[in-house]
């Protein structure tokens, strides 16, 4: 169920258990994890998309399923001005795709900059450029997922 805000969010999850953090990508679907805690956010995995939603599902209920997931933040890609522009869209059809099959908390979160940041970090951290492009969609993930914990932090 999509939540429109993080205070609703925060309030909808049980006191401990990992989230999933979601990077939707045009070619590449990256994913991180959080702590059962909710203080660290860990890049995890990424594929790349499939042509058919049902694939891109089955992955997704497995990490949920596998890691006991008890919520998603899904990255949200304003543009720049804070507008929505067409990636938002295509942001909210996959969560109105995922929505039927995986009963939990969504939240989308503002992933502005995140893949530029993932980028330099790697870049940063000496990582050559094939390097970074295996990694980049699931390290993205993780600054999205790390942001929202950061707020959730705060809240309590």
């Amino acid at each position: 169920m999509l939540v429109e805000t993080i205070e609703e969010f925060s309030k909808m999850l049980p006191k401990d258990g990992r989230l999933l953090g979601i990077d939707h990508g045009q070619k590449v679907i990256g994913f991180a994890i959080s702590d059962f805690e909710r203080t660290i956010a860990t890049p995890y995995d990424a594929v790349r998309r499939h042509q058919r939603f049902a694939a891109d599902l089955d992955h997704i209920a497995s990490m949920v399923l596998d890691g006991v997931c008890c919520g998603m933040v899904i990255g949200y890609p304003l543009n720049m001005d804070g507008s929505e522009g067409p990636r938002c869209q295509s942001v909210r059809a996959f969560v109105r795709n995922l929505e039927p099959a995986i009963d939990l908390p969504m939240l989308l979160w503002d992933e502005r900059l995140s893949s530029h940041c993932a980028n330099d970090a790697m870049l940063r951290s000496g990582l050559n450029p094939q390097q970074r492009e295996e990694k980049i969609d699931k390290v993205a993930a993780a600054i999205i997922l790390q942001g929202a914990l950061d707020k959730m932090a705060k809240l309590r």
